[in-house]
């Protein structure tokens, strides 16, 4: 599907998309110059996300006013609140990779209509790739069409994750999830963008994905990368709903399947503590498209302090997203 076949909001979401990347390059020459704050310890934020959200903001609400918004930084600030429309938004997915010019870190975009995932765009600036799907019609890269990889057996596979990086996060929990699944695999990858990510599935780099305490702007637009690209995601029971569970897993069908029967002990649907719960059977492959209605609604955050990060001083390191 060429850009000039594209549906017309896929289209304005790539216009989208490409305007904010073209301010996080512009600013990438200059990261000396940013200014950083951190929402909560390791989650940072810069004066460039939020203009690279606004600029999206502006593009999509120009083209359509009556629909509703969903932005990493500003909320459901801006837009209808009550359309069947609702487009997903994160406007630099992979921050502390940018503010630490490591240049893994994307623009993600998606419209959801009535519960379902129907346009996505992943534009990655410093590769000027671009990821992008209509619902029923394909995924791409650029202007070729990418598939998940052929892979079946999860000891030849690559393997894409993320780590836990906010305080209070489970990392007992999360090193157990680590070992279960790096030593049925043959390597684990952790660029640190979950929305390039989803698309490295969909363009068969990684042959599945796994990872926790993500929100819906972080996966919505490659969820439906990856399943036009014929691959699978759910939560880690291999229920549709990951939306809002905070936990994903993405694979090619066969691999999907076996990473569930690994993963499925460790979700917290199950069981929420340091120790796994018994495993449960894995249900059948989902597609990862949720229901209107169908989803837990996400769980509120409390107020937190912003402060002023000293790059120079390296006062806060360690891994973050």
């Amino acid at each position: 599907m060429s850009q000039q076949a594209l549906h017309p909001m896929l289209n304005t979401a790539v216009k989208a998309a490409r305007a904010a990347g073209a301010i996080i390059n512009r600013a990438s020459m200059d990261l000396d110059l940013l200014r950083v704050t951190a929402k909560s310890t390791n989650d940072f934020v810069t004066e460039v996300d939020h203009a690279a959200e606004q600029a999206i903001i502006e593009t999509l609400l120009t083209a359509y006013p009556g629909h509703g918004i969903l932005a990493e930084e500003s909320g459901r600030a801006h837009g209808a609140k009550n359309s069947d429309y609702l487009w997903i938004i994160d406007p630099l997915d992979g921050t502390t990779n940018f503010i630490h010019g490591f240049p893994v870190y994307a623009v993600s975009i998606a419209l959801q209509v009535r519960g379902q995932i129907q346009q996505a765009v992943v534009y990655d600036p410093a590769r000027n790739d671009l990821f992008y799907a209509s619902k029923g019609r394909g995924a791409f890269l650029n202007d070729r069409r990418i598939r998940v990889s052929k892979r079946t057996r999860l000891s030849d596979s690559l393997i894409g994750t993320g780590f836990p990086f906010r305080k209070g996060d489970n990392f007992k929990r999360y090193m157990k999830m680590f070992e279960a699944v790096m030593t049925q695999c043959a390597g684990l990858r952790r660029p640190g963008a979950a929305a390039l990510d989803l698309c490295y599935v969909a363009a068969g780099y990684y042959d599945g994905f796994f990872e926790t305490g993500l929100n819906p702007w972080d996966v919505a637009a490659g969820s439906l990368i990856v399943t036009e690209a014929g691959g699978l995601i759910g939560n880690f029971t291999g229920e549709p709903d990951f939306l809002h569970q905070r936990e994903v897993v993405a694979a090619t069908p066969r691999i999907y399947s076996q990473m569930v029967q690994l993963l499925s002990p460790f979700t917290r649907v199950i069981k929420d503590v340091d120790e796994p719960a018994a495993p449960a059977p894995a249900p059948a492959p989902a597609t990862g498209e949720p229901e209107a209605g169908a989803q837990p609604a996400a769980k509120k955050k409390g107020p937190v302090r912003i402060r002023k990060v000293d790059l120079a001083g390296d006062k806060d390191t360690g891994p973050a997203r």
